[in-house]
Parts: C-alpha cells; sequence; structure tokens
C-alpha cells in the first residue's frame, strides 16, 4: 500500500536524520488538490510545533533526504507540507504484485490474536423483521465480513430476549386472536401487537388444537408463549436466510434464568457492593461509574428488569473467551448503554470489552411519500416483503451506503430501478464489463499470464489512476472494519466502478498492438479481482452478466 510504504520511508528517514515524533502524529493524506501530488505529509509542521526547528527547513531537509526511486517528485509547499508524486513505473509495478497475489487483500489479511463476538438484530421474538431490523442484520454480517477479512476470529450471535413483559403481552395478543378465530368477542388487548401475522398462527393453532385453549389462566398464557415464540424464531431465522445472514449462534435468555447465570450475576454484583435496596427494588450504583443516575436492577414485585440479564449475558460472553462484544444497538438504547457501561464495571470486566454500534432508524420513501414504522402499531414494511420485491443484493447494498449513526431514508425507487443508476447495478455493471472484455478476448482471467504483461504500455492518466485507487483498497477495507463503517467500502465500490466505466468509455482494451491489449487485460482483470472482494464482503453476488 503506497500510504504505508510512504509513512514508513518516511519513519525511517526522520530517524536518520535524528527527528522524533509520536507515531500517530507521522500522517501521510491524499490531498485534495490533484496538483499537490499523489500525498502529502505535515510531518515537518508536527516537528516545528515540537520545537525541533523551523518547518520550513525541516521539511526541506526531509525531502533531500528521501529516496527518489519510487517517486517522480518530492517537493516542498506552503509553510512545510511535503507532496509526493508517485513515478509511473512504480505504479505499475504495483498492479504486477496486485496480479501474482490475486487477493487485494494480501497487505492487511494477517492473523490477530483478538476474538472479536459480533451480536445484532436481537429482535425480540414477538413480530417479524422489519425495514429497521434489516438494516442492522446486513451492518452486522458486512461488518463479520470486514473483520475476517483483515485476519480477525470473529464469532456472530443472535440474542432473542425470550423472557419477560414482551412475551406475556404477545402470548395474551395470540390467545385474543384465537378466540377470535373460534368466534368469540374478546378484544386484543390495549398494548398489545397489532399485526396481522398473529391472525395468521392463531388460525393454525384453531386447526390443530380446536377450543381447548379458551380459559385463560397460567398454563394457557404458557402454551401460547410456546407458540409464538415458536413460529416467530422460525419465520425470524426463515428471513435472515432469505438476506444470506448466518449467525454461528443463536442464544436465548430463558438459558441464563435456567442454569442461574442471572442470579449469579446479581450476587457478584452485591458482593462487589455495587447495590443497594430502595422501595423493595434493588438497584445499580450505576451514577458512581458514570452513568446519569442509578438504575432499578429487580423491581419491587422480584421480576428483574431488562438490565439485569444482559449484564449476565455479557458476563457470559467474557466467560466464553472473547476479547471483544461488539453489539448493534438501535438508536433509542442510548441510556441502556450508559447503564451497561456501569454495570459491567461492577462486575469488572476491562473498560474496551463491551462496545456498542449505534445505528439510526430507517424511514422508507416511495413515490415522494416516507413512511415510518412500529411493530406494536403493525405499522410496519417487513424484511421478507422488501427482499421478495427488491432482491437480496440490491436491499443489503442500500442499507450499508450511509454511515450507521445516521439516518437511513431508504429510496424505494431508486432501489426499484434496473440501471445504472442504481448504485448496486452500477458496481456490477463494472464487474459483468470485464467479464464480457475477456469472453470477448476468448481468455478467462485466470489464464492470464501477469509475468508476460509489457505494463509499461500503460501510461494513459486514467489506467494510472485506476492502479491507484486500487491500491487504496486494503486500506479502504481495514478503515471500514476498525470504523464500524462499512459505508466506506460502498463509497469505495461506487468510486472504482465510476472510474472504470468512464476508462472502458474512453478507450477500447483489445486493440491490434497484441502488448496493449494484454496490458490492459491485466489492468481490468486486477480491478475485477478487486470488485469481486469488495461484493464477497458486502455480500452482493458478482454476476457474469446482466
Amino acid at each position: 500500500m503506497f500510504k504505508k510504504e510512504i509513512r514508513d520511508l518516511l519513519s525511517g528517514t526522520l530517524e536518520d536524520l535524528d527527528y522524533e515524533i509520536d507515531g500517530d502524529l507521522l500522517r501521510v493524506e491524499e490531498p485534495s488538490n490533484p496538483d499537490h501530488g499523489d500525498f502529502s505529509t505535515n510531518v515537518a509542521l508536527e516537528l516545528g510545533s515540537d520545537g525541533q526547528g523551523i518547518p520550513r527547513e525541516i521539511a526541506e531537509e526531509i525531502a533531500d533526504a528521501i529516496e527518489s526511486e519510487p517517486f517522480d517528485r518530492v517537493s516542498v509547499a506552503g509553510p512545510g507540507f511535503i507532496n509526493f508524486v508517485l513515478s509511473g513505473s512504480y505504479l505499475r509495478e504495483s498492479l504486477l504484485t496486485l496480479l501474482e497475489a490475486n487477493d487485494p487483500l494480501t497487505g492487511v489479511r494477517e492473523p490477530r490474536a483478538e476474538r472479536v463476538q459480533i451480536e445484532f438484530v436481537s429482535s425480540n421474538p414477538t413480530g417479524p423483521l422489519t425495514v429497521g431490523h434489516c438494516r442492522q442484520a446486513v451492518l452486522g454480517d458486512v461488518l463479520a465480513s470486514l473483520y475476517r477479512s483483515i485476519g480477525y476470529d470473529v464469532f456472530t450471535e443472535y440474542y432473542f430476549n425470550d423472557e419477560g413483559r414482551q412475551m406475556k403481552v404477545m402470548a395474551h395478543t395470540l390467545w385474543a386472536r384465537y378466540m377470535q378465530q373460534l368466534g368469540h368477542d374478546v378484544e386484543t388487548p390495549e398494548e398489545g401487537y397489532k399485526g396481522d401475522y398473529l391472525i395468521d398462527i392463531a388460525r393454525s393453532v384453531v386447526e390443530e388444537y380446536g377450543d381447548d385453549y379458551t380459559k385463560w389462566d397460567d398454563e394457557t398464557e404458557e402454551f401460547f408463549k410456546e407458540i409464538g415464540l415458536t413460529e416467530m424464531v422460525d419465520r425470524i431465522k426463515g428471513d435472515l436466510r432469505s438476506l444470506e445472514v448466518k449467525f454461528d449462534n443463536w442464544f436465548s435468555e430463558s438459558e441464563l434464568h435456567r442454569n442461574g447465570e442471572v442470579e449469579k450475576t446479581l450476587a457478584t454484583l452485591e458482593d462487589n457492593d455495587a447495590t443497594y435496596e430502595e422501595d423493595g427494588a434493588v438497584w445499580l450504583k450505576a451514577e458512581e461509574e458514570g452513568a446519569p443516575q442509578d438504575v432499578v436492577l429487580v423491581k419491587s414485585d422480584g421480576d428483574p428488569t431488562y438490565l439485569l440479564p444482559d449484564l449476565a449475558y455479557h458476563k457470559d460472553k467474557y466467560d466464553r473467551g472473547f476479547d471483544r462484544a461488539l453489539v448493534l444497538l438501535g438508536a433509542d438504547h442510548q441510556r441502556h448503554v450508559e447503564n451497561m457501561n456501569a454495570g459491567l464495571r461492577k462486575l469488572g470486566l476491562p473498560d474496551d470489552f463491551y462496545q456498542v454500534l449505534i445505528n439510526q432508524f430507517v424511514s422508507l420513501s416511495k413515490d415522494g411519500e416516507i413512511r415510518r414504522m412500529s411493530t406494536r402499531k403493525g405499522e410496519f414494511i417487513t424484511m421478507k416483503d422488501l427482499i421478495d420485491d427488491l432482491g437480496s443484493d440490491v436491499v443489503r447494498y442500500f442499507m450499508v451506503a450511509r454511515k450507521p449513526e445516521s439516518h437511513l431514508e431508504f429510496d424505494y425507487d431508486l432501489a426499484k430501478e434496473r440501471s445504472m443508476e442504481n448504485p448496486v447495478y452500477y458496481i456490477q455493471y463494472a464487474y459483468t464489463r470485464i467479464v464480457s472484455i475477456f469472453n470477448k478476448a476468448e481468455q478467462s482471467p485466470g489464464e492470464l499470464d501477469y509475468r508476460e504483461l509489457n505494463v509499461d504500455k500503460l501510461d494513459e492518466p486514467e489506467e494510472l489512476e485506476l492502479i491507484k485507487l486500487m491500491d487504496r483498497y486494503p486500506e479502504t477495507v481495514e478503515v471500514a472494519a476498525l470504523d464500524y463503517g462499512p459505508h466506506h467500502l460502498a463509497s469505495y465500490g461506487e468510486e472504482l466502478a465510476s472510474l472504470f466505466h468512464t476508462y472502458y468509455n474512453k478507450y477500447r482494451v483489445l486493440v491490434d498492438d497484441e502488448e496493449l491489449s494484454r496490458a490492459r487485460l491485466g489492468l481490468c482483470k486486477g480491478v475485477q479481482v478487486t470488485l469481486q472482494s469488495l461484493l464477497q464482503i458486502l455480500g452482493v453476488s458478482a454476476p457474469q452478466k446482466m
């Protein structure tokens, strides 16, 4: 990677010149103005601010000492910026390196000691997954792919909140729907779930069990809870499969209760002097750990709040040997995150163990109108409906195209477009164009011998720009992973596709000059393997034709 190589070269030069600098301050960036070169550094300004000399003079000394082999030009600008222009031969050599490896992530794919667990979606099994859940499902799945692609040991998990009040509400609502199917005048609970999906389940219960459960009691509640839970879990798993989202494990809150982990966690907190009793409830001393106020762990009726089993769950993650637990949560969970941090500190877990990516809500715009969704009110578009209508590729791409912390307005009309206006097809079409080029050349990309390519033939500006952009791909993947930002990858894909389409429309790949044709085929192969890697991480297909 050019940026890393320049940084290493700078570091060695500074050491030779007896300058001292914190590694975090040794930055190499791509200038916004291309006239300033391919890369630039402000290291001389940092050294000057540290009292090691006059920045402009330091920059000139560094520029004079830099090895010139990789560069056409190293120059000093302004108060002490050092600008680098890479040589064409150096750029072309990097293309050969990519073709030899046949893997654009060779530079960052290395074993990492850290075990990362990623938990996402984890929707209450009380209703179908919606467009909002869909965003989190794709974000989590792509983040897992990003981390695996750079060498991390990653384990994905879905946590079912199958205990507590919401399950009782779902069971009561399902029973009311069951009674209505039998012709009884029973109203659904005011706080119940309004979606038609419970009517479908109720109808199947009538078909199998008739009127065996017309009396509402503890046995009936447990029966409808189990029926509803089983059906909703099956639907959730099916919806996720249709989105090509896979989990390494499915974890149920009920396991924590059955195994006594919730009680053990409470006992540990009590032993650590992290709780107190007031008004018949057990409180966590959360304010001592930076939370806005103390919070209830066990209510006066003896039932735990949502916080206590979640603390037990994350203690279980830690005990399973994970070094980091990344959790994806919706925007309405910020207070819960503060309380979790406080509770985990009281349990003695490391501060950096529990990490959270907050993703904002999704609204769907169609025909100029915006729809917001609520599962409880029955006003939602299901994940399944969206995938059935648009396909997994489109849905996955649109869900990661924006920064997770930003509200996502899902443009349904654009997503429905089957043209290059749709960014998914725009990227895929770049890939299929390359497939078409090789078909026309009557050659497989795998048959292209990189050692026989005369890459010196590649001297058009767009060709060198493509090589520079491909070189940036490994860094983009690493940034997207460590920044919890799959949107970086989507932006990069559109940029690479755009540059390739421009190149394709301006130049013929297959020309009378056989050496030039083969060199350009090599360039196309480089773009192809980069796009293939990118699409694979996003979970989007790389079609052979469109």
